[in-house]
């Protein structure tokens, strides 16, 4: 699949894409109204180094920024539940795989679907941020997609993450630990068994979303703006 037929050149430039049961062109061509308004929230992201060396995980600020985009634009954080409601329908006497039009029992299973939440979801787009959860958190996320996909409520879903070329940032960019009272490289708090891009496409390859299609979004290096090969940061030991 070629990227380009669907995916403007700046933002290739600034994230990477992949998708599973041909969500870039669902979401492209059905829904193009909400594709624009994903695209633009991309293309406004602006992520510093001050950001990265936040702590907190999804409640910092990198996630607001998506907020306060999404939101003005009638995109909410939704989270379903529901009852499976059984009906049990006889055989009308003697004739063999014709029933009844009338249950002769009913029942409720209160609660059978819940506790499935999404961050954004307009019309029938679901869109999830994972930017320093531990990993466990996309087999929650895939799902809750896969559940509003079986429900019909969604056709499709995003899931934006970090790119693993962004350890390379954080590798060089400090932050004081005050455990140890020394400036360390942030990379010790965005761990393998946190939220990347890696542990994303291992869940997708194993088919953990089921049927429902699924953009993965990785966030890279040109999305952190004060950045560039070869920066220095002044808490650096090695540079002092």
């Amino acid at each position: 699949m070629d990227l380009r037929e669907y995916i403007a050149p700046d933002l290739l430039e600034k994230f990477e894409f992949y998708s599973y049961n041909h969500a870039l062109e669902i979401i492209t061509q059905a829904f193009p109204a909400e594709w624009s308004e994903i695209v633009d929230c991309l293309r406004q992201l602006r992520i510093t180094t001050d950001d990265l060396r936040e702590s907190g995980g999804n409640e910092t600020k990198i996630p607001k920024k998506f907020d306060d985009v999404l939101y003005p634009r009638g995109w909410r954080e939704i989270r379903i539940s529901g009852d499976l409601h059984i009906k049990f329908y006889p055989r009308q006497a003697e004739q063999r795989g014709r029933f009844s039009q009338e249950p002769f029992e009913e029942k409720v299973i209160p609660g059978y679907i819940d506790g499935h939440n999404i961050d954004f979801l307009k019309n029938r787009i679901a869109f999830d941020l994972e930017w320093n959860s531990k990993d466990q958190t996309f087999d929650r996320d895939l799902l809750a997609m896969r559940t509003y996909y079986d429900c019909d409520l969604v056709s499709a879903g995003i899931i934006i993450t970090r790119s693993a070329e962004l350890n390379d940032i954080f590798k060089t960019i400090y932050d004081y630990d005050g455990k140890t009272r020394q400036w360390k490289p942030i990379l010790r708090k965005y761990g393998a068994s946190t939220t990347w891009m890696g542990k994303l496409t291992y869940r997708l390859d194993s088919r953990r979303n089921g049927g429902c299609p699924i953009l993965a979004v990785g966030i890279r290096k040109p999305c952190i703006t004060d950045w560039e090969e070869g920066y220095i940061d002044e808490h650096n030991p090695g540079n002092i």
